[in-house]
């Protein structure tokens, strides 16, 4: 483990350390990237990137009613006169601007537009998890961390900005460069969170506040302990701020009673810095978004709208990845560790990434309760990101709301999830509320969503015209509800699984946590195209959203806090035991993981 005590000397550890103190031009620097790049998320993939991805099919696409007929080529058309029968869940007759159904033939096979984007959305997550498992090792080994993230970064914004050349012809293109855009998206940040302990670890604060604890404790503390002491340090500093960890909103969780003192300088910094940096991004989103109704309502609502829209968004993120590319220090990570034998280069970063995530696993596998709580995150997980995606979709195809009106409801939700991440700790503190009763709040609240959508079903409400999300209005609140239940779900889940950790492999099964989350994505998006492909429209759905939401609530359920934390305990003690048999007394990481041993090697 690191030993915060020794990461503030002036001479390195390893070869091109970079032990310069953190300046105020290099936070900056961090924080321009968010600003950068969270536009892309919120703007891009929060609204406008999987309605341009409908549109350029459907501007391709024919008619589900017939097959033959072209759908309209532009958003203004009327509806008016089309009917598609196609399905037994018939739309209701007084939803003037559904848009009807239409498809795409893609290999052979029919694909509604609506499942089109969702597709996409699933091959990219997949291929963003894959990338980030591959490239883990170099987020925190050897001097390739800034030259990627820049490579990242500017690949995705180019991507991102060539939209504007992408007509309904080659609407494939569209879906290969949103392939790219979000993939780049996801690798960047893995990378730029990799800064952040950095940044924590070489503030002058932190050096100034180790060097008093240091003068205070030396005589206090048994010299026999030094390294124990040093590693539960570290391991909080890592919990908040490992390379893997994703773009959540701030932890708001109240400390335990467990944490020690001792490290809060570190958590505050590292809480502060992440915190900053979220609050940055969310700025930055909500300013351009704007800029992008405006854009959206000025150029007439068409499919060059939406193109438009996402070159600025391109090229925001290009243009502002600038100063991070002038100010951010490169700040080499330690090199690989020697048992790799042979492996180097690529095939070394990539052989130590998977078998690192592999022993993870296999580690994690014995914690009972890990391993409930994985499971729940993973389909947790899969639902918001899968709901996000259906409900824009949703509001394009079946209720017919226009680019500017789907881009409000963005806005609503990402002011309600800045809302609720700080609401949620407040409520919790009120009703004396345990993590784990927090998140099933949250759950129960989600379940509003599909469980609304699903009213439309009833013949007196569909006969009523309201209510059941039959008329555009409706979808404002609710995505008020979606971004309120996020703000509380992103801070307390991270947080109820920092408890069932092993104390001081923080980082490694933050990873997994990570990773989880990450690959959750490919599955809910890819079915509710394939529902969308058999029914005709997206309602139907919603009974497998209800149902994906509601699993979670059981398994947290079983999550036992205590026994958790008893197994956690017993197995650090056996993994340190371990590793310093392997590795001497005083093993070195970048930052703290499942170390491999030789003969695992």
């Amino acid at each position: 483990m690191d030993d915060l005590t020794d990461s503030v000397s002036e001479e390195g550890r390893f070869a091109d350390e970079d032990t310069r103190p953190t300046s105020q031009k290099e936070l900056w620097g961090w924080y321009s990237y968010g600003w950068a790049a969270e536009v892309f998320a919120i703007c891009a993939m929060g609204s406008f990137l999987p309605i341009t991805l409908e549109q350029l099919a459907r501007d391709q696409g024919v008619l589900l009613s017939d097959k033959t007929t072209p759908c309209s080529a532009g958003w203004q058309t009327g509806q008016e006169g089309i009917t598609a029968n196609t399905t037994t869940f018939d739309p209701p007759k007084h939803r003037h601007n559904e848009l009807p159904p239409c498809v795409i033939f893609f290999l052979g096979a029919e694909i509604n537009t609506a499942s089109f984007a969702m597709y996409t959305f699933s091959v990219s997550v997949l291929i963003q998890a894959l990338l980030i498992i591959s490239m883990s090792a170099a987020a925190d080994h050897g001097r390739f961390r800034k030259t990627f993230l820049l490579v990242f970064a500017f690949t995705g914004a180019t991507a991102t900005a060539l939209f504007i050349g992408v007509v309904p012809k080659v609407y494939l293109l569209g879906a290969l460069l949103a392939i790219i855009s979000n993939t780049c998206f996801g690798a960047s940040f893995v990378l730029l969170n990799s800064f952040l302990p950095l940044l924590v670890r070489y503030h002058p604060s932190i050096s100034h506040s180790i060097h008093r604890r240091g003068s205070h404790s030396e005589d206090s503390r048994p010299s026999g302990d030094d390294e124990a002491y040093s590693e539960q340090e570290g391991s909080f500093l890592t919990t908040s701020s490992s390379a893997l960890l994703p773009r959540d909103l701030p932890d708001q969780t109240p400390p335990t009673q467990e944490m020690p003192a001792a490290i809060s300088p570190e958590l505050k910094l590292s809480t502060k810095i992440s915190s900053n940096g979220i609050g940055i991004g969310y700025i930055a989103g909500l300013f351009v978004q704007t800029i992008a109704i405006l854009i959206v309502v000025a150029t007439g609502s068409t499919t060059f709208s939406l193109r438009l829209v996402l070159m600025v968004v391109g090229l925001w993120w290009f243009g502002f990845s600038i100063p991070a590319a002038i100010w951010l220090r490169p700040r080499p990570g330690p090199p690989l560790p020697a048992a790799l034998g042979g492996h180097s280069g690529w095939l070394g970063y990539v052989t130590y990434a998977w078998k690192s995530l592999f022993k993870t696993i296999g580690h994690a596998r014995s914690l009972k309760d890990i391993v409930i709580f994985l499971c729940a995150w993973f389909l947790l997980s899969d639902s918001i990101a899968t709901v996000s995606g259906t409900a824009v979709l949703f509001a394009k195809t079946s209720l017919g709301m226009k680019t500017e009106a789907l881009g409000l409801i963005n806005v609503i939700a990402t002011i309600a999830g800045v809302v609720g991440a700080f609401y949620w700790s407040f409520l919790s503190r009120l009703f004396n509320l345990k993590a784990s009763q927090t998140i099933v709040a949250c759950i129960c609240l989600f379940e509003i969503i599909p469980l609304y959508g699903l009213l439309g079903f009833i013949p007196a409400i569909k006969r009523y015209g309201v209510f059941g999300l039959q008329q555009p209005w409706e979808m404002y609140p609710l995505g008020a509800i979606y971004g309120f239940v996020l703000g509380g779900l992103s801070s307390y889940c991270r947080a109820f699984f920092g408890e069932l950790i092993p104390p001081g492999f923080e980082a490694a099964f933050y990873a997994l946590y990570a990773i989880t989350d990450k690959g959750s994505s490919i599955f809910g998006p890819a079915i509710v195209g394939a529902i969308t492909d058999r029914y005709g429209e997206i309602r139907p759905a919603f009974v497998f959203l209800a149902v994906l939401i509601f699993l979670p609530l059981p398994l947290m359920l079983l999550v036992d806090v205590d026994r958790g934390k008893a197994e956690a305990l017993q197995m650090a003690l056996e993994l340190e035991g371990h590793q310093k048999r392997v590795n001497g007394d005083t093993p070195y990481t970048a930052i703290p993981t499942i170390v491999l041993s030789e003969e695992e090697e």
